[in-house]
């Protein structure tokens, strides 16, 4: 059975209106988080910090960095050997439209041609992937308004998803 939870998260109602939560600085037990080794932790965590838009929630010196966005955003960043490419796979985050531009100018202002996109995708959102100075591949996604009569809508429809 499902049953609409919107109110556990913090990701906006989609729109061209939609405001961002503010970075969320409490404590809980986090049912997801992402470590990710890199050998030099205080570039990664500038790269996180300026460019994706974390915060440094704490941090044990020369040991992890633990990032946070929004609730429910994080990240640990530990000393280690990153993968020597991206791979295929991606960690996502949300984000409202009006933050797409300025993430990829910031990234892009760190780490020329780190980004690809923004693009928009069938599944109604627009997407924007950057791979990170430890070579993950981090997507940032905005959900966009959903138009009704829209190609992306009917699509939604075909696969027996309705719109509220």
């Amino acid at each position: 059975m499902t049953y609409p939870a919107f109110d556990l998260s913090p990701v906006p109602v989609p729109g061209p209106d939609a405001v961002a939560p503010e970075p969320f600085r409490g404590l809980y037990g986090m049912p997801m988080f992402v470590i990710l080794p890199t050998t030099d932790l205080a570039a990664s965590v500038d790269f996180w910090i300026r460019g994706l838009g974390f915060f440094d929630l704490f941090s044990v010196p020369q040991q992890l960095t633990h990032l946070r966005r929004w609730a429910f955003q994080d990240v640990l960043l530990v000393p280690g050997s990153p993968a020597a490419e991206p791979s295929g796979a991606t960690v996502s985050f949300s984000c409202v439209l009006d933050q797409i531009d300025a993430i990829a100018e910031a990234c892009e202002s760190l780490v020329p041609g780190c980004t690809t996109g923004p693009q928009v995708k069938p599944w109604n959102s627009v997407e924007l992937e950057i791979i990170t100075p430890e070579n993950t591949r981090v997507v940032m996604t905005a959900a966009r308004p959903l138009d009704p009569d829209s190609p992306e809508a009917a699509h939604l429809r075909s696969i027996g998803i309705e719109a509220p």
